[in-house]
């Protein structure tokens, strides 16, 4: 299933070319010409007569890199992008290419004081064990700046659900694949961008070369409709369909679009919602702060956990955010 080997690839910020050789493979049937830029976004192009529409999505995922070697064998580490610190421990990793496993360590809460137990953690108080028993062994195997992962996989679970890593954003790269075997008189490009989770880099330099009109934003979003979480702060619920976003710290969509995008989704009765909070950014604002600016919206599958070593998604999100872009799409004449 493709959404599963998406998901199951790693892909983390800067080193995106696994995920990438998978949606070459995917779209080059369906797309009149592919260029990967300088920075490695896929810029697909649609050729069409229609307006000039640019689809985003992200295939980085949050993750980690190795930034030194301690006496004892263990690696010390950093985050690529916003992983919350809290979650870190005891998680199974996949290092580097060769997919070297290592399990996340700190300080057993038994020999922790009060005041390390109160704190928030930080990497510095955590190693990775990749069960070697010097520097020397772990030089040997592992290189400084190698990528890092969670080990998650994809599986369904409970009532049309599914749980794994990268959901953001391999939910928006499944979308746009599948969007693109369609037919559209729109002038396409689909852009498939680099390190988004460490502050949208590829997008500012895909949305300089396309120079859209129109922009949307594919995303895995937040969604935290939970018990001990009021309704109004939820964000999004799992199960009522794509999310149409308000705005968020970094964009005010343009209220046209979303309008627009409501119609259609009344018109062919696709189930959506109003995205409630603002919090968090996305590929948004390089598109509409590029060059000569576009309109913009951003189209969500709601993912619960996100940032974190494993989400949770509904498949008929999924399915009725692909029907969703598509019916859109159609619309642009």
């Amino acid at each position: 299933m493709l959404l599963e080997r998406l998901c199951n690839a790693s892909g983390p910020s800067g080193f995106e070319g696994d995920v990438r050789k998978i949606i070459i493979e995917e779209i080059e049937s369906y797309v009149t010409d592919i260029k990967i830029d300088k920075i490695g976004n896929i810029i697909a192009h649609k050729k069409g007569n229609g307006p000039k529409v640019m689809i985003d999505a992200h295939m980085d995922e949050v993750g980690f890199i190795v930034t030194g070697f301690n006496e004892d064998g263990t690696l010390r580490f950093s985050a690529l992008g916003g992983i919350n610190n809290k979650i870190i421990p005891s998680k199974v990793v996949y290092i580097g290419k060769k997919n070297i496993t290592g399990v996340i360590g700190v300080k057993p809460i038994h020999l922790q004081s009060g005041e390390e137990r109160n704190k928030n953690l930080s990497y510095g108080d955590c190693c990775i064990d990749i069960g070697s028993n010097s520097k020397e062994e772990s030089k040997a195997l592992i290189d400084l700046g190698e990528y890092i992962v969670f080990s998650t996989k994809y599986e369904e679970f409970g009532e049309g659900l599914i749980k794994g890593k990268a959901f953001d954003n391999r939910m928006g790269c499944y979308v746009l694949i599948e969007a693109l075997k369609e037919k559209f008189d729109c002038d396409l490009y689909a852009t498939f961008n680099v390190m988004e989770e460490i502050g949208e880099r590829g997008a500012f330099v895909a949305a300089y070369g396309v120079k859209p009109d129109i922009g949307i934003v594919l995303e895995g979003t937040i969604c935290a409709d939970m018990p001990n979480v009021p309704a109004h702060l939820s964000a999004t619920e799992i199960g009522k369909g794509p999310a149409i976003s308000i705005m968020d710290r970094t964009s005010i969509f343009n209220e046209d679009m979303a309008e627009d995008i409501i119609n259609i989704a009344n018109k062919e009765n696709i189930m959506y919602q109003r995205r409630r909070a603002i919090a968090g950014g996305n590929d948004a604002a390089a598109i509409h702060g590029t060059g000569g600016g576009a309109k913009i919206s951003t189209i969500s599958v709601p993912c619960r956990y996100i940032h974190s070593s494993v989400s949770v998604a509904s498949l008929k999100d999924v399915e009725n955010t692909k029907a969703l872009l598509i019916a859109y799409l159609k619309s642009l004449i």
